[in-house]
């Protein structure tokens, strides 16, 4: 409903006074949706519990002091392009100015304003109230909501919920006090509805509805305790339990969590450890999946209840002081149900906790002694396969790296990619399948060495490579069609000079990434043969993949140079496995070529801007002068044109 759907005044739209009748039947008729509103505008720091009841307070209390309010009160001042009733207007214009005014910090020299208090009326005692749970979208529009200022909030409640315009915005913004009402505005417009959904219908949703409430007691055994004392000073607990009560919604056992959000059936059963779903050790040997699925549940801790309630809780709704992290594409909201547990113990000095959810793995760790400082890193893994569920990082200190293995890996190792002529050696793990540390390529300084997993199953050998997330991404050679684990001697000396361009993949939500060598060419005057590399990063989110083509000269210590970037190309992949790409190189005699080099099924090369020339074939080399700009495209056998990577 907007403000254009409220009946107008009779007595016209104009401004003029505003009668205590008026403006009360006004507050009756539309008081679901003025407490609503300052529902909305309030901070969300208060808690679910106070916001209910300081919104009905603010709305009840809104009513002019005398008999009759002249225009100049705040809020009844209404124009024509408004066309709503002069009282509803005035009351709306009072529940804005007191909600903004209760957001506001209470500071030690300020004489502290009526609506900054936690209200006397309405009071409930032994329940604790808060609004029916919402969707995903809700809970996603009430977190960017909390990220706003009141005003803010304001301008986008007024703008969404009453469908104002922004000069009207603007104006009422105004006239409930706000000092600059114009970056309010356009901080609202920063916040988007999620999932498509309209604004209107998100906020008329029961998340946000302080009328229809749901109840739980409060802490019982608390109340037991503190019985008799309650009883002896029944003044103290009024004024103590208003002023301190209302905010809280327990620390205590939940360690760094915040307050509770929402608490209905299918939310508790996600939190609740003993509804964690445990798979047995040996599922995955018979089982028709090999993935995260089937791992056992496995560490010293596993039975620690506390510690997977606060996990739990952490995750459901992390505190100011936890440590979170995704990758790129990652949902970091609760779990949808009660997750997998993959593992529980202590790994270097922090006790550690991983989940698996169908959609996601998820790692939760805290200090050994305490509950502060707690970590919570999330990382999507759908659609993982025996390969892309071999490991997992379980500890991450310093330049160092640890790693929990899947129950099928039989043997690990590490490879120093830098070194392909090196024998992997042996990376030893305990029954847990957790490995020791090693060194990580992500934290070292520079690029002397790039240190990767190797892992051994019953079908292969794979390569798995830490790039800063919470799953390693697998490294392989060849066409996009057919990639092979880079095992042999050729692929390994072609990744020996690209694994330093994996530095642009890092935190990238990268699942796998695939080296290409798409062509040889041999240098102008008798220099050799250069190589030219496609390398593909594929994403576990399917989108925001990353190619670069690399040229490498013959000298076999010198690293590949980037001559190409791209992102979401799909150049190098599956479904378009081809490639175009150039540089501006040098050779000794100080001349400058264009070189340029493409895949098997280009037919014809050509160039033009500040180097003109043409080449049949897939390889081009043109003299240039130093400096020169050249764009280069190529043709297909089939006619069609293509454009170099860029």
């Amino acid at each position: 409903m907007s403000t254009q759907d409220l009946a107008p005044s009779p007595a016209g739209p104009g401004p003029g006074p505003v009668d205590v009748e008026q403006a009360e039947a006004a507050l009756v008729e539309h008081y679901p949706r003025l407490v609503r509103i300052a529902y909305l505008v309030l901070p969300p720091s208060l808690g679910r519990n106070r916001r209910v009841l300081t919104a009905h307070a603010l709305v009840q209390r809104s009513l002019p002091r005398r008999r009759t309010s002249g225009a100049a009160a705040p809020g009844c001042s209404v124009r024509a392009e408004d066309a709503v009733d002069p009282g509803y207007a005035y009351v709306r214009g009072e529940v804005l100015r007191q909600a903004l005014i209760a957001g506001l910090p209470l500071r030690r020299w300020a004489l502290p304003r009526r609506a900054q208090f936690p209200p006397l009326l309405p009071q409930v005692w032994g329940l604790r109230l808060f609004p029916r749970a919402g969707g995903a979208d809700e809970l996603a529009l009430d977190q960017r909501l909390s990220a706003l200022s009141g005003p803010a909030r304001a301008a986008y409640v007024l703008r969404g919920l009453e469908r104002q315009g922004d000069p009207e915005v603007l104006r009422v913004l105004t006239a409930a006090g706000v000092e600059d009402a114009q970056a309010a505005l356009d901080a609202a417009d920063g916040v988007e509805a999620a999932g498509g959904i309209g604004t209107a219908a998100l906020l008329d949703s029961p998340e946000f509805d302080p009328c229809s409430l749901q109840a739980r007691p409060t802490d019982l055994m608390r109340r037991r305790q503190h019985g008799k004392a309650a009883l002896a000073a029944a003044a103290a607990v009024v004024v103590c339990g208003t002023l301190l009560g209302l905010p809280g919604d327990g620390w205590g056992r939940n360690g760094a969590a915040a307050p509770s959000y929402a608490r209905n059936p299918a939310a508790e059963a996600a939190l609740d450890p003993g509804r964690l779903k445990r798979v047995p050790p040996g599922v995955w040997q018979h089982s028709a999946r090999t993935d995260f699925s089937v791992w056992p549940a496995r560490g010293a801790l596993t039975g620690d209840r506390a510690l997977l309630r606060r996990a739990l809780a952490v995750w459901a709704r992390p505190g100011g002081s936890v440590q979170a992290s995704a990758t790129p594409g990652t949902p970091v909201g609760p779990p949808m149900g009660p997750p997998q547990l993959l593992y529980a113990g202590e790994v270097d000095g922090s006790r550690v906790v991983l989940f698996h959810d169908g959609l996601r793995a998820v790692r939760y760790a805290e200090p050994v002694g305490e509950t502060s400082g707690a970590a919570l890193d999330f990382a999507r893994t759908d659609g993982a396969d025996a390969v892309g569920s071999s490991a997992l990082v379980a500890s991450r200190t310093s330049a160092n790296v640890r790693y929990l293995t899947a129950p099928w890996v039989r043997e690990t190792a590490v490879r120093d990619l830098l070194a392909p002529s090196k024998e992997p050696w042996s990376l030893e793990r305990n029954a847990d399948g957790l490995t020791r540390a090693m060194l990580s390529p992500v934290q070292a300084p520079g690029c002397a060495s790039w240190n990767t997993l190797q892992v051994r199953d019953g079908t292969g050998t794979r390569l798995l490579t830490d790039l800063g997330e919470l799953a390693p991404a697998r490294l392989t050679s060849g066409p996009p069609a057919a990639p092979v684990d880079p095992t042999g001697a050729e692929a390994r000396a072609g990744w020996a000079r690209t694994a330093c361009q994996l530095v642009a993949v890092r935190s990238h939500g990268v699942r796998s990434v695939n080296a290409w060598r798409f062509a040889e060419q041999r240098l102008p005057e008798g220099a050799g043969r250069a190589a030219w590399l496609c390398t593909r990063a594929e994403t576990w989110r399917g989108t925001g993949s990353r190619v670069l083509a690399q040229f490498q000269v013959p000298a076999p210590d010198a690293a590949a140079a980037l001559a190409a970037k791209a992102d979401e190309s799909p150049a190098c992949g599956v479904r378009e496995p081809r490639v175009l790409a150039g540089v501006l190189w040098q050779a000794k005699s100080g001349q400058w070529y264009v070189l340029a080099a493409g895949s098997d099924d280009l037919a014809s090369l050509r160039t033009s801007g500040g180097v003109v020339g043409r080449a049949q074939g897939h390889l081009l080399a043109l003299k240039a002068k130093p400096g020169a700009r050249a764009d280069l495209d190529g043709t297909l056998r089939s006619g069609e044109r293509v454009s170099a990577l860029r």
